[in-house]
Protein backbone atom coordinates (compact mmCIF):
# COMPACT_ATOMS: atom_id res chain seq x y z
CA UNK A 1 0.00 0.00 0.00
CA UNK A 2 2.75 2.43 1.02
CA UNK A 3 4.73 1.62 -2.15
CA UNK A 4 1.65 2.33 -4.27
CA UNK A 5 1.19 5.72 -2.59
CA UNK A 6 4.86 6.65 -3.11
CA UNK A 7 4.59 5.59 -6.76
CA UNK A 8 1.48 7.72 -7.29
CA UNK A 9 3.05 10.75 -5.61
CA UNK A 10 6.26 10.47 -7.63
CA UNK A 11 4.34 10.13 -10.89
CA UNK A 12 2.08 13.08 -10.04
CA UNK A 13 5.04 15.26 -9.04
CA UNK A 14 7.08 14.32 -12.14
CA UNK A 15 4.08 14.91 -14.41
CA UNK A 16 3.57 18.36 -12.91
CA UNK A 17 7.25 19.29 -13.34
CA UNK A 18 7.41 17.93 -16.89
CA UNK A 19 4.24 19.81 -17.79
CA UNK A 20 5.51 23.06 -16.26
CA UNK A 21 8.83 22.69 -18.09
CA UNK A 22 6.98 22.14 -21.37
CA UNK A 23 4.64 25.10 -20.85
CA UNK A 24 7.56 27.42 -20.05
CA UNK A 25 9.45 26.45 -23.20
CA UNK A 26 6.64 25.98 -25.74
CA UNK A 27 5.58 29.63 -25.62
CA UNK A 28 8.97 31.01 -26.73
CA UNK A 29 9.30 28.17 -29.25
CA UNK A 30 6.06 29.12 -30.94
CA UNK A 31 6.90 32.84 -31.00
CA UNK A 32 10.25 32.18 -32.69
CA UNK A 33 8.68 29.64 -35.08
CA UNK A 34 6.00 32.16 -36.13
CA UNK A 35 8.67 34.82 -36.64
CA UNK A 36 10.54 32.37 -38.86
CA UNK A 37 7.43 31.97 -41.01
CA UNK A 38 7.04 35.69 -41.71
CA UNK A 39 10.56 37.16 -41.54
CA UNK A 40 12.34 37.25 -44.93
CA UNK A 41 16.04 36.62 -45.38
CA UNK A 42 17.94 33.37 -45.21
CA UNK A 43 20.49 34.64 -42.71
CA UNK A 44 17.78 35.83 -40.32
CA UNK A 45 15.96 32.52 -40.62
CA UNK A 46 19.18 30.66 -39.84
CA UNK A 47 19.54 32.75 -36.70
CA UNK A 48 15.97 31.95 -35.70
CA UNK A 49 16.65 28.24 -36.28
CA UNK A 50 19.52 28.46 -33.81
CA UNK A 51 17.26 30.19 -31.30
CA UNK A 52 14.77 27.34 -31.66
CA UNK A 53 17.48 24.75 -31.06
CA UNK A 54 18.75 26.66 -28.01
CA UNK A 55 15.26 26.71 -26.50
CA UNK A 56 14.86 22.98 -27.20
CA UNK A 57 18.26 22.33 -25.61
CA UNK A 58 17.12 24.18 -22.49
CA UNK A 59 13.89 22.14 -22.34
CA UNK A 60 15.82 18.86 -22.70
CA UNK A 61 18.36 20.05 -20.14
CA UNK A 62 15.66 20.49 -17.49
CA UNK A 63 14.24 17.04 -18.23
CA UNK A 64 17.75 15.58 -17.95
CA UNK A 65 18.26 17.39 -14.64
CA UNK A 66 15.14 15.65 -13.37
CA UNK A 67 16.58 12.26 -14.32
CA UNK A 68 19.83 13.11 -12.52
CA UNK A 69 18.30 14.52 -9.34
CA UNK A 70 14.87 12.92 -8.96
CA UNK A 71 15.81 9.33 -9.79
CA UNK A 72 18.61 6.93 -8.91
CA UNK A 73 18.76 5.52 -12.45
CA UNK A 74 22.33 4.62 -13.38
CA UNK A 75 23.27 5.17 -17.02
CA UNK A 76 26.35 3.23 -18.08
CA UNK A 77 27.59 4.46 -21.46
CA UNK A 78 30.57 3.61 -23.63
CA UNK A 79 31.79 5.18 -26.86
CA UNK A 80 30.23 8.60 -26.30
CA UNK A 81 31.29 10.64 -29.36
CA UNK A 82 33.28 13.84 -29.17
CA UNK A 83 31.13 16.98 -29.13
CA UNK A 84 30.01 17.94 -32.65
CA UNK A 85 27.04 20.31 -32.30
CA UNK A 86 27.52 21.67 -35.86
CA UNK A 87 27.61 18.33 -37.68
CA UNK A 88 25.07 16.44 -39.78
CA UNK A 89 24.58 12.79 -38.95
CA UNK A 90 22.22 9.84 -38.81
CA UNK A 91 21.62 8.22 -35.42
CA UNK A 92 20.63 4.54 -35.69
CA UNK A 93 19.20 2.87 -32.61
CA UNK A 94 17.32 -0.22 -31.52
CA UNK A 95 13.96 0.58 -29.93
CA UNK A 96 13.17 -1.01 -26.57
CA UNK A 97 10.95 1.49 -24.76
CA UNK A 98 9.66 5.07 -24.79
CA UNK A 99 12.43 5.62 -22.22
CA UNK A 100 14.87 5.41 -25.14
CA UNK A 101 13.99 8.96 -26.19
CA UNK A 102 14.79 10.85 -22.95
CA UNK A 103 17.93 8.72 -22.55
CA UNK A 104 19.15 9.62 -26.05
CA UNK A 105 18.29 13.27 -25.47
CA UNK A 106 20.15 13.30 -22.16
CA UNK A 107 23.28 11.70 -23.63
CA UNK A 108 23.46 13.86 -26.76
CA UNK A 109 21.96 17.20 -25.69
CA UNK A 110 24.38 19.98 -26.70
CA UNK A 111 26.95 17.32 -27.63
CA UNK A 112 25.36 16.57 -30.99
CA UNK A 113 22.89 18.71 -32.95
CA UNK A 114 19.29 18.62 -31.80
CA UNK A 115 17.91 15.11 -32.31
CA UNK A 116 15.05 15.03 -34.82
CA UNK A 117 12.72 12.01 -34.79
CA UNK A 118 10.35 10.92 -37.55
CA UNK A 119 6.92 11.06 -35.92
CA UNK A 120 3.56 9.59 -36.81
CA UNK A 121 1.32 12.29 -38.25
CA UNK A 122 -1.28 11.76 -35.51
CA UNK A 123 1.21 12.96 -32.87
CA UNK A 124 0.89 16.55 -34.03
CA UNK A 125 -2.36 16.64 -32.02
CA UNK A 126 -0.61 15.85 -28.71
CA UNK A 127 -1.28 18.89 -26.48
CA UNK A 128 1.67 21.32 -26.37
CA UNK A 129 4.21 18.73 -27.51
CA UNK A 130 2.68 18.50 -30.98
CA UNK A 131 3.12 22.26 -31.38
CA UNK A 132 6.68 22.06 -30.05
CA UNK A 133 7.59 19.29 -32.51
CA UNK A 134 6.04 21.32 -35.35
CA UNK A 135 8.00 24.43 -34.32
CA UNK A 136 11.23 22.41 -34.31
CA UNK A 137 10.59 21.00 -37.80
CA UNK A 138 10.22 17.40 -36.63
CA UNK A 139 9.07 15.42 -39.68
CA UNK A 140 5.50 14.13 -39.42
CA UNK A 141 5.04 11.05 -41.58
CA UNK A 142 2.10 8.96 -42.71
CA UNK A 143 3.79 5.61 -42.30
CA UNK A 144 2.72 2.70 -44.45
CA UNK A 145 3.05 -0.90 -43.31
CA UNK A 146 4.75 -3.53 -45.42
CA UNK A 147 1.35 -5.12 -46.02
CA UNK A 148 -0.09 -1.84 -47.31
CA UNK A 149 2.88 -1.31 -49.62
CA UNK A 150 2.63 -4.90 -50.85
CA UNK A 151 -1.00 -4.29 -51.81
CA UNK A 152 -0.34 -0.81 -53.21
CA UNK A 153 3.32 -0.45 -54.33
CA UNK A 154 2.83 3.23 -55.17
CA UNK A 155 2.69 3.98 -51.44
CA UNK A 156 6.43 3.26 -51.22
CA UNK A 157 7.05 6.17 -53.58
CA UNK A 158 4.87 8.35 -51.32
CA UNK A 159 7.14 7.44 -48.40
CA UNK A 160 10.21 8.46 -50.41
CA UNK A 161 8.72 11.82 -51.41
CA UNK A 162 7.60 12.53 -47.84
CA UNK A 163 11.07 11.71 -46.50
CA UNK A 164 12.71 13.94 -49.12
CA UNK A 165 10.42 16.83 -48.22
CA UNK A 166 11.04 16.34 -44.49
CA UNK A 167 14.83 16.15 -44.85
CA UNK A 168 15.21 18.95 -47.41
CA UNK A 169 14.96 21.61 -44.70
CA UNK A 170 17.84 19.99 -42.78
CA UNK A 171 20.47 20.17 -45.54
CA UNK A 172 21.76 23.56 -44.40
CA UNK A 173 21.35 23.00 -40.65
CA UNK A 174 23.21 21.07 -37.98
CA UNK A 175 21.07 17.97 -37.51
CA UNK A 176 21.06 14.50 -36.01
CA UNK A 177 18.26 12.49 -37.61
CA UNK A 178 17.20 9.57 -35.42
CA UNK A 179 16.05 6.37 -37.09
CA UNK A 180 14.64 3.55 -34.96
CA UNK A 181 15.35 1.01 -37.69
CA UNK A 182 12.98 -1.63 -36.32
CA UNK A 183 10.09 0.76 -36.86
CA UNK A 184 8.46 0.07 -33.49
CA UNK A 185 9.27 -0.86 -29.90
CA UNK A 186 10.33 -4.39 -29.07
CA UNK A 187 7.58 -6.63 -27.72
CA UNK A 188 7.88 -10.41 -27.30
CA UNK A 189 4.65 -10.89 -29.26
CA UNK A 190 5.94 -8.79 -32.14
CA UNK A 191 9.25 -10.63 -32.06
CA UNK A 192 7.47 -13.97 -32.30
CA UNK A 193 5.07 -12.79 -35.02
CA UNK A 194 8.00 -11.66 -37.16
CA UNK A 195 9.94 -14.89 -36.63
CA UNK A 196 12.85 -12.52 -36.10
CA UNK A 197 16.26 -14.15 -36.65
CA UNK A 198 17.66 -11.95 -33.88
CA UNK A 199 17.34 -13.04 -30.29
CA UNK A 200 16.91 -9.58 -28.76
CA UNK A 201 15.85 -7.38 -31.67
CA UNK A 202 13.07 -7.01 -34.18
CA UNK A 203 13.80 -7.19 -37.89
CA UNK A 204 15.34 -3.96 -39.21
CA UNK A 205 13.76 -1.95 -42.00
CA UNK A 206 16.39 -0.85 -44.47
CA UNK A 207 14.08 1.48 -46.39
CA UNK A 208 14.02 4.27 -43.79
CA UNK A 209 17.81 4.51 -43.76
CA UNK A 210 18.03 4.40 -47.56
CA UNK A 211 15.32 7.05 -47.99
CA UNK A 212 17.10 9.36 -45.53
CA UNK A 213 20.34 9.16 -47.49
CA UNK A 214 18.39 9.59 -50.71
CA UNK A 215 16.97 12.84 -49.33
CA UNK A 216 20.14 14.16 -47.68
CA UNK A 217 22.69 12.97 -50.25
CA UNK A 218 26.27 13.63 -49.17
CA UNK A 219 25.16 16.14 -46.49
CA UNK A 220 25.23 13.42 -43.83
CA UNK A 221 28.79 13.00 -42.63
CA UNK A 222 28.63 10.07 -40.24
CA UNK A 223 26.55 7.42 -38.58
CA UNK A 224 26.13 7.23 -34.80
CA UNK A 225 25.08 3.67 -33.97
CA UNK A 226 23.44 3.30 -30.54
CA UNK A 227 22.53 0.10 -28.70
CA UNK A 228 20.29 0.49 -25.63
CA UNK A 229 19.74 -2.26 -23.06
CA UNK A 230 17.65 -2.30 -19.87
CA UNK A 231 19.20 -5.23 -17.97
CA UNK A 232 16.38 -5.36 -15.40
CA UNK A 233 13.52 -5.39 -17.90
CA UNK A 234 12.07 -3.02 -20.50
CA UNK A 235 10.43 -0.13 -18.63
CA UNK A 236 7.47 2.09 -19.37
CA UNK A 237 8.07 5.84 -19.58
CA UNK A 238 6.21 6.32 -16.30
CA UNK A 239 8.69 3.94 -14.62
CA UNK A 240 11.59 6.31 -15.31
CA UNK A 241 10.32 9.22 -13.24
CA UNK A 242 8.76 6.86 -10.69
CA UNK A 243 12.36 5.76 -10.03
CA UNK A 244 11.73 2.19 -11.14
CA UNK A 245 14.48 2.05 -13.77
CA UNK A 246 17.55 0.82 -11.95
CA UNK A 247 20.04 0.82 -14.80
CA UNK A 248 20.42 1.64 -18.49
CA UNK A 249 23.38 0.41 -20.54
CA UNK A 250 24.28 2.18 -23.76
CA UNK A 251 27.00 1.36 -26.29
CA UNK A 252 27.77 3.89 -29.03
CA UNK A 253 29.82 3.48 -32.18
CA UNK A 254 30.48 6.36 -34.57
CA UNK A 255 31.89 6.03 -38.08
CA UNK A 256 31.89 7.81 -41.45
CA UNK A 257 29.05 7.14 -43.87
CA UNK A 258 30.09 4.54 -46.48
CA UNK A 259 30.53 6.25 -49.84
CA UNK A 260 28.33 3.76 -51.67
CA UNK A 261 25.42 4.46 -49.31
CA UNK A 262 25.23 8.13 -50.28
CA UNK A 263 24.13 7.51 -53.83
CA UNK A 264 21.72 4.90 -55.08
CA UNK A 265 18.12 4.25 -56.03
CA UNK A 266 16.65 2.02 -53.35
CA UNK A 267 13.33 1.57 -55.15
CA UNK A 268 14.56 1.35 -58.71
CA UNK A 269 17.87 -0.52 -58.37
CA UNK A 270 17.47 -4.11 -57.05
CA UNK A 271 21.24 -4.53 -56.68
CA UNK A 272 21.56 -1.41 -54.54
CA UNK A 273 18.49 -2.41 -52.53
CA UNK A 274 20.01 -5.82 -51.77
CA UNK A 275 23.28 -4.22 -50.76
CA UNK A 276 21.52 -1.86 -48.31
CA UNK A 277 19.55 -4.76 -46.83
CA UNK A 278 22.67 -6.90 -46.48
CA UNK A 279 24.47 -4.02 -44.78
CA UNK A 280 21.68 -3.32 -42.29
CA UNK A 281 21.16 -7.04 -41.56
CA UNK A 282 24.87 -7.47 -40.83
CA UNK A 283 24.75 -4.41 -38.59
CA UNK A 284 21.78 -5.91 -36.74
CA UNK A 285 23.54 -9.25 -36.27
CA UNK A 286 26.43 -7.41 -34.62
CA UNK A 287 24.01 -5.34 -32.55
CA UNK A 288 22.24 -8.49 -31.36
CA UNK A 289 25.55 -9.91 -30.14
CA UNK A 290 26.42 -6.61 -28.46
CA UNK A 291 23.00 -6.56 -26.80
CA UNK A 292 23.69 -10.01 -25.34
CA UNK A 293 27.00 -8.78 -23.90
CA UNK A 294 25.47 -5.64 -22.40
CA UNK A 295 22.57 -7.54 -20.83
CA UNK A 296 24.81 -9.79 -18.76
Amino acid sequence: MFAAIVFALRVAGATALLSLNTIVHVGPLLLVALAKLVVPGRRVRRGLDRMLMAIAGSWIGVNSWMIDHLTTTRIEVSGLPEPDPEGQMLVICNHQSWVDIPILQKLFNRRLPLLRFFLKRQLIWVPLLGLAWWALDFPFMKRHSREQIRRRPELARDDVLATRAACARFRDLPVAIVNFVEGTRFRPARHAAQSSPYRHLLKPRAGGVAFTFDAMGDALERIVDVTIVYPHGRPRLVDLFANRVREVRVAIQSYPVPDWLQSGDYLGDPEFRDRVRDWINTLWQEKDQLYRQLAR
